[in-house]
């Protein structure tokens, strides 16, 4: 027992009076706030134990361990912990940690033998944890909902009871390797987590539904109303065959793998549709009959779209939330369901160049810096490249500007000089040409980059300025290192942001990569946009020594939508085809292709 009590002296620790470890079993139902099912906490020093079914949770007005700033709460996926506080109504702890986030910290780029649930966990340091088989019975038990006979409810208790147990055992391994001053500020997102994830985003359902109903005719016509332009599709299907005839007939270059077959991912289409605008509709399109199930999109009863957000999953510690669930996650012009309701108005902010920025302040290159503070960074990169006068501006020299800023994006993402040329539609011999430019405009920068990218081989790792590690295999990837700094610590900024915006009681709806979907009442928006930015302002200066990055507010009041101006032209190809389809009682279009399914 002593040992025990005594393991984490040493790891930060013992600054609190207090640490527990609790496991919540929950209900969660697509689109809805979580419903907790029973607790069970337990303090390491004490040994003390709480157990707590459904109804004892409901009675209570505040949690049964301390929350304080002299205590520390233990969770995995501690998101899920605190949705569970905020569905009873109790206040967020103080101090959060959670061992699944701290598990992907020691792991994160390395070839992990186990996944990162707790089981995983536990078994990749070959610790005693619970049967896979228990595990899923257990979940499955749970989400079948009441009535449970007493045994079941022994056994949900039993089994919560050894979540708790598994956790102390992966922490107690864990935290001789932890920062908790890291840890702490992690754990205070999952709580701005959890407090988003049981916002959500107010959806237009009644409309979602129509769409739903009409949307295997509606795609029909989709097809026959957009692919006329390019020729691409047979029989209702994507033709890659076509589709390299169209490239070649347009004269436009594409990436290829080895064996000559087109580079037909999503990143790659967004990349091209980006640098080549007559793209975006084919591949609108293409984004489009990819969603074959309108109805995952994950809407409650209130008509608001609820997912996890799922934080610290990407390498980079940025959410990785299910892209078929989440609205901001299939193609643009579904975003146009985002809608507020009577009273209300929403605003879409965000960081205005967040990864020049970031890479201007990191890197302390003058000119860089000077770049992002005159507003527009590519046509003062131009302008000190001498590629443009000084006078110019984005209407005068828009062609200039657009290569300008393709060569800033692509060094964002470390594009050698063919990528360059196939997304800006330019030469190979023109993307050499501006990425040199680039290195002679900004020398201090490409020191830096080159000095991140030796330093993070030569330590096997590379870190955030609040720790968020990446580590080093055998095999580096030279592109991932150089990027890592500025999408790593960006997902930072983004991060403090969300919690600023939690502590100062901001109505944040989700995080979308640099940018946040606030809701307030329409006589309060224009504060709350104002107080968000500010949030964002603060965290920018946090995160790069006290420079501060400008972020851009676009505000929808009801009755209007929010509409991503990309998707806008296939937003109204699709209310017009869908209206088409109701009133011809939803049977397919004769123009439409053949029979049969309609595939990318």
């Amino acid at each position: 027992m002593g040992t025990k009590r005594h393991a984490l002296h040493g790891t930060g620790l013992d600054r609190f009076r207090a640490v527990w470890v609790l496991d919540f079993k929950l209900r969660r139902r697509e689109g809805e706030a979580p419903e907790p099912v029973c607790l069970v906490a337990r303090e390491l020093r004490s040994r003390r134990e709480v157990r707590l079914w459904d109804d004892e949770l409901r009675s209570r007005s505040s949690p049964p361990y301390d929350i304080g700033s002299d205590s520390a709460v233990f969770a995995h996926d501690a998101t899920k912990a605190m949705g569970c506080h905020l569905a009873l109504g109790w206040t967020l702890p103080t101090n959060v940690i959670d061992s699944f986030v701290e598990f992907r910290a020691h792991t994160n780029g390395l070839e992990a033998p186990s996944e990162n649930r707790l089981l995983g966990a536990l078994a990749h340091f070959g610790l005693e944890s619970m049967s896979v088989a228990k595990d899923t019975d257990i979940e499955a038990l749970v989400l079948r909902g009441a009535p449970y006979s007493s045994d079941e409810r022994r056994a949900v208790v039993e089994y919560c009871a050894a979540q708790v147990q598994g956790i102390e055992r992966l922490i107690r391994r864990l935290m001789p390797h932890v920062s908790v001053a890291h840890a702490l500020l992690r754990g205070r997102y999952m709580c701005a987590a959890a407090d988003m994830e049981r916002r959500g985003v107010p959806i237009d359902a009644p409309l979602l539904r129509r769409m739903v109903r009409n949307w295997v005719p509606v795609q029909r016509r989709l097809v026959a109303a957009v692919d006329p332009a390019f020729g691409v599709f047979e029989r209702g299907s994507f033709s890659e065959a076509r589709f390299d005839s169209w490239l070649r007939a347009n004269g436009c270059r594409w990436p290829r793998h080895s064996n000559g077959r087109l580079v037909l991912d999503d990143e790659t289409w967004r990349a091209m549709a980006r640098g080549r605008p007559e793209l975006q509709p084919l591949y609108e399109l293409r984004a489009t009959l990819g969603q074959m199930r309108l109805a995952d999109i994950a809407v409650g009863a209130d008509g608001r779209n609820r997912v996890r957000l799922r934080p610290f999953r990407a390498r980079t510690g940025r959410n990785a939330p299910s892209s078929a669930r989440f609205v901001f996650g299939p193609a643009r012009w579904m975003r146009g369901l985002i809608k507020p309701g009577p009273g209300m108005a929403i605003a879409y902010i965000d960081w205005s160049q967040q990864e020049l920025g970031i890479a201007a302040a990191l890197s302390k290159d003058d000119k860089m810096l000077e770049a992002y503070c005159s507003g527009d960074p590519y046509l003062r990169f131009a302008q000190q490249a001498r590629a443009a006068p000084p006078h110019a501006t984005k209407e005068s020299h828009e062609a200039v500007r657009e290569q300008f800023k393709a060569c800033c994006l692509g060094v964002n993402y470390s594009m050698g000089e063919e990528s360059l040329a196939t997304m800006a539609g330019i030469s190979v011999y023109e993307a050499r040409h501006l990425l040199e430019l680039h290195r002679r405009t900004y020398p201090r920068y490409w020191a830096w980059s080159d000095a991140v990218v030796n330093h993070a081989i030569a330590n096997r790792g590379i870190r955030t300025v609040f720790g968020w590690p990446l580590h080093v295999g055998r095999e580096p990837n030279e592109r991932a290192l150089r990027n890592f700094p500025m999408q790593a610590n960006g997902a930072e900024m983004m991060r403090l942001a969300c919690c600023f915006a939690l502590e100062r009681g901001l109505p944040v709806c989700a995080p979308i990569h640099d940018a946040f979907l606030v809701e307030a009442p329409v006589a309060d928006i224009d504060d709350v946009v104002v107080a968000v930015q500010k949030a964002m302002e603060d965290a920018s200066a946090a995160v790069l020594g006290g420079f501060r990055l400008r972020s851009e507010a676009k505000m929808i009041r009801y009755p209007e939508r929010y509409m991503d101006k990309r998707g806008a032209t296939m937003w109204n190809t699709v209310m017009r085809l869908l209206t088409e389809v109701e009133r011809d009682g939803g049977g397919p279009n004769p123009s439409a292709h053949a029979a049969g399914p309609v595939h990318q």
